[in-house]
């Protein structure tokens, strides 16, 4: 019998190694060469490891809807349990039309305009391969979810950034323009409400991006998965509902964040049908298709009436209320949500990065941090380990040298969200 020993299995690990080494082989692609893991999964890895609460991840601990998870055992003994049919289940997509004609006025034919996709991310990915050509140029607001950048990078586009204001969240209408009128620009990427920074876009707002959009023949592809995530007086408006923008709009959200099921991965685009053609083909041989049971399970879910979303809302609602007081009574300093469940905390008085003041970035502090480290990336850290909670480096979503900012989700129960509370007391004894 041949045993492996510790040293022994060392010893060939090492041998491979040098091995792989030595060989000369083609490089690999120098459209990824520049990415890194992303910091929100690292944030979580990081959070499991020191036994953290984790706030960094966008995902709820609290249970989906009982009608939804009962209908789901159900389908588990009675199936579907093969393919579906690649563009979704036609149950499932005829419940989503009905959905959207409810709340945005908006009929998309189930069998013409709707694809179901693994999750929205594959929404965002399949939408930007249809759209872009190598060389292309997309218009991205910063900061911003840091998915749309690679998905950009992948497609062999290049991003045109748009800083939002750091006081109020808008946007500088000329600055929008000169980004929408430059050569090559195909495409904006709009994320509704936005994440990481919670804001809502105004009618006004989407009334001059539509307008752009027409008149610089742009397509505008949305993130609306936190939809039914606004607080009062904020209302959503669905772009695709202004003059001229049904044909541009593609719109990609999901069911993870209006139903608490993140790990589902059920999402979905809505176009119309020229566009839609195109995107489904590539839908098809990214993933073939969603998973059926779960779409058969979700039918539920996509015909819950009004009560539900009412529900939520004051769900969410609450919870934004419990943190952002409790953070309040903290003394920090934060951005106020407007929708989604994200809030920036400005962490300059710790001493670890930098502020934008009057545009000039000014140094708060000559802290040292690990090689490659970025100073709130090592803020992030440190509160992971030494106070317990977890969060997300806001240079992780900005492209401007933005590094004195960490963003906090709160979409957790009650007790959750005290028990971090309790912990980040403890936060400035981080202060340097």
């Amino acid at each position: 019998m041949f045993i492996k020993t510790a040293g022994r299995v060392n010893d060939l690990l090492f041998c491979r190694v040098n091995f792989l080494n030595s060989i000369a082989m083609q490089p690999l692609s120098k459209r990824t060469e520049t990415f890194t893991d992303s910091v929100i999964r690292r944030m979580t890895r990081i959070a499991n490891a020191c036994g953290a609460i984790n706030l960094s991840q966008g995902f709820p601990d609290f249970d989906p809807p009982e009608a939804l998870t009962k209908r789901l055992s159900e389908v588990a003994l009675t199936g579907p349990h093969q393919y579906a049919i690649t563009f979704g289940a036609q149950n499932f997509r005829e419940a989503l039309s009905g959905k959207q004609f409810h709340f945005s006025g908006l009929r998309y034919d189930p069998q013409k305009e709707i694809v179901i996709t693994c999750g929205s991310t594959e929404a965002m990915m399949a939408s930007m391969m249809s759209v872009c050509n190598p060389g292309d140029k997309v218009v991205l607001f910063s900061p911003f979810y840091e998915n749309y950048s690679a998905d950009t990078i992948l497609c062999g586009a290049t991003p045109v950034y748009v800083p939002l204001s750091p006081v109020d969240l808008s946007f500088d209408a000329d600055v929008l323009e000169s980004a929408m009128a430059q050569p090559g620009v195909k495409a904006l990427v709009l994320c509704n409400p936005a994440n990481p920074s919670g804001k809502v876009f105004t009618h006004e707002e989407l009334s001059i991006i539509a307008t752009l959009a027409v008149k610089y023949d742009l397509y505008v592809i949305t993130d609306e998965v936190y939809e039914h995530i606004i607080y009062a007086p904020h209302r959503h408006t669905y772009i695709a509902t202004l003059p001229g923008m049904f044909e541009r709009t593609i719109e990609c959200s999901s069911l993870s964040k209006t139903y608490s099921i993140t790990g589902w991965r059920l999402g979905y685009v809505l176009a119309a049908e020229p566009v839609m053609e195109r995107i489904k083909k590539v839908h098809d041989f990214l993933t073939v298709g969603a998973a059926a049971p779960l779409m058969e399970a979700a039918v539920t879910a996509l015909r819950f009436d009004d009560s539900y979303y009412a529900g939520l809302q004051a769900h969410y609602t609450h919870m934004k209320d419990l943190f952002t007081n409790g953070l309040r009574n903290l003394g920090l300093r934060f951005t106020e949500p407007q929708g989604a469940y994200f809030v920036l905390i400005d962490i300059s008085e710790f001493g670890y990065g930098h502020r934008n003041v009057g545009g000039v970035r000014e140094s708060c502090s000559d802290v040292k941090c690990a090689v490659g480290t970025l100073p709130d990336e090592q803020f992030c850290i440190d509160m992971a380990q030494k106070v317990g909670v977890a969060a997300v480096p806001g240079s992780s979503f900005f492209r401007e040298p933005v590094d004195h900012l960490v963003r906090l989700h709160f979409a957790k129960k009650d007790e959750t969200l005290y028990e971090a509370l309790n912990r980040l007391e403890n936060l400035r004894k981080l202060k340097r």
